[in-house]
């Protein structure tokens, strides 16, 4: 697989400017990648571009579905398909933080102390159930996820880049769960939700993994697979993605309208402004394209949001979602015509 820049051309006097990144090979690298788990995670193709939105964004992920939809396997999937480490932390109420940042140990017999990390340190972290495990091990992932370093006795270790938490949820089972805090919910850039596929995707779907060609493949590195390398320029043709000022301006006016909504009691910050052109511009790049528009931010607006906002008493009594409060927000927000 071509890397994304290209080599430099020299001339026989001079040697020329280095030249622009490759969007043309970026574009085919992301669709092989998409088309890959696409056909592991068959029938979620709007779940799949939210989350590869994420990784080239650097971005983290809260994974909302019942039991049995494949957040699991989409975290599997992506997995395979770069040559990083991943690593899997099952989340409980006895789940101390040293288990999953690390801790230092003592060696009486060599007067020192060891770092032993945790599975913190890997490329890509699937957290599983986290609202099962108490507030003081929630709150592990905060410097973590915002610094991308963890502090063990007094040392900043930092954790290998890229570096991306897949945190996964149920809604509907309450008993024995922690809600996530304020401050942990705003360090995942995209809230996912995963709902039940439709009768053809799931018939395919229950064919594959019936006859075990779902983990035939996850056993094997998968087609298309990038090297660390190549994920990291992917990554960093993101704040390359060209944004036009009406852009920027509409994607600030989308989250700032969230606090003057009478419907929200709890309204999203300046990181969801952040957060929300990070998202529009890896959307377009997703999309092939080298400039990020109005549809973009439209696109990843809520769910970029839809867990930074909280509803007032009244919504929540007329049976009103994040999700419906936030596209009323949206289409009162004009958006500009480029």
């Amino acid at each position: 697989m071509s890397d994304i820049t290209t080599p430099n051309q020299t001339t026989q006097n001079e040697t020329a400017p280095t030249s622009g990144p490759n969007w043309q090979a970026a574009t085919a690298q992301l669709a092989q990648l998409r088309n890959t788990v696409n056909r592991l995670l068959i029938g979620q193709e709007n779940v799949v571009d939210q989350v590869m939105v994420a990784l080239l964004a650097s971005g983290h992920v809260l994974l909302e579905g019942v039991p049995g939809l494949g957040k699991t396997l989409l975290v599997r999937a992506l997995a395979n398909c770069f040559s990083g480490n991943f690593r899997r932390i099952q989340f409980t109420p006895d789940l101390m933080p040293a288990d999953v940042t690390g801790h230092a140990i003592y060696h009486m017999a060599e007067s020192r102390f060891e770092v032993r990390r945790g599975p913190v340190f890997t490329n890509l972290l699937l957290a599983d159930e986290i609202n099962r495990a108490p507030a003081k091990t929630q709150a592990a992932l905060l410097e973590v996820m915002q610094e991308k370093q963890v502090t063990i006795d007094g040392e900043a270790l930092p954790t290998p880049r890229p570096f991306m938490v897949l945190a996964t949820q149920n809604p509907i089972e309450q008993e024995g769960t922690y809600p996530l805090p304020e401050a942990e919910l705003d360090r995942f850039l995209l809230k996912v939700l995963i709902d039940f596929p439709s009768l053809d995707a799931e018939l395919r779907l229950a064919a594959a993994a019936s006859s075990g060609r779902i983990d035939r493949q996850l056993e094997q590195p998968l087609p298309g697979q990038l090297t660390i390398e190549q994920l990291r320029q992917l990554q960093a043709l993101v704040p390359r993605v060209a944004l036009d000022q009406q852009v920027l301006s509409y994607a600030v006016r989308l989250v700032r309208a969230t606090r003057e909504s009478s419907q929200l009691r709890r309204a999203a910050g300046p990181r969801a402004s952040i957060g929300l052109l990070q998202a529009a511009r890896a959307n377009a790049l997703l999309a092939g394209r080298e400039f990020a528009l109005p549809d973009d931010v439209k696109a990843m607006a809520i769910p970029v949001m839809r867990h930074r906002v909280g509803l007032s008493p009244d919504m929540e009594i007329d049976g009103e979602t994040p999700d419906s409060v936030l596209a009323q927000i949206i289409d009162s927000v004009e958006a500009p015509r480029l």
